[in-house]
């Protein structure tokens, strides 16, 4: 009777102890695959950061330009300010000037919305990370309080 009373108790103290080991393997899992998720994403962001510095060096330039082109222009109507010619050109390349600028502006913002999420992906994949090993941990400290064998009662009755 003392046997059956011991083998239930141990029973149940084995089955007690797998419920959260099983827990912690399965919230261990899902970090694993977000970790794997939020590192390929980051990747992917990683590769479009030379496309969009060239996009944003190309939008500067072109601005520069425009707004150089700009200024030649209305020099050239200072000097002669009753040509309609001279001041449509004029116009025409404040116009151009003012459109390149704004591409360039936005361009900028774009690079730095990428480098803010590529951040924000770095510090969201260390958290992960933290959270993870702080799982294997508590797995290896539970599997370290759960006796490996129990002895069978030696002592007849």
């Amino acid at each position: 009777m003392k046997k059956i009373l011991l083998l239930t108790a141990i029973s149940l103290f084995c089955f007690f102890i797998s419920v959260p080991a099983q827990k912690v393997n399965t919230d261990s899992l899902s970090l694993v695959s977000k970790i794997s998720a939020d590192q390929l994403k980051l990747g992917k962001l990683q590769n479009q950061i030379e496309q969009k510095t060239k996009n944003k060096q190309d939008a500067s330039v072109q601005a520069q330009k425009s707004a150089n082109e700009n200024s030649s222009a209305a020099d050239k109507l200072s000097d002669k300010p009753q040509d309609k010619k001279l001041a449509r050109n004029a116009d025409n390349k404040a116009g151009d000037a003012k459109s390149d600028s704004r591409n360039a502006r936005k361009e900028s913002n774009r690079l730095d919305k990428l480098n803010a999420d590529i951040q924000d992906l770095k510090n969201k994949i260390a958290d992960n990370q933290v959270k993870l090993d702080r799982y294997i941990q508590d797995g290896i400290t539970a599997r370290a309080t759960i006796p490996m064998r129990v002895k069978p009662d030696t002592i007849q009755h």
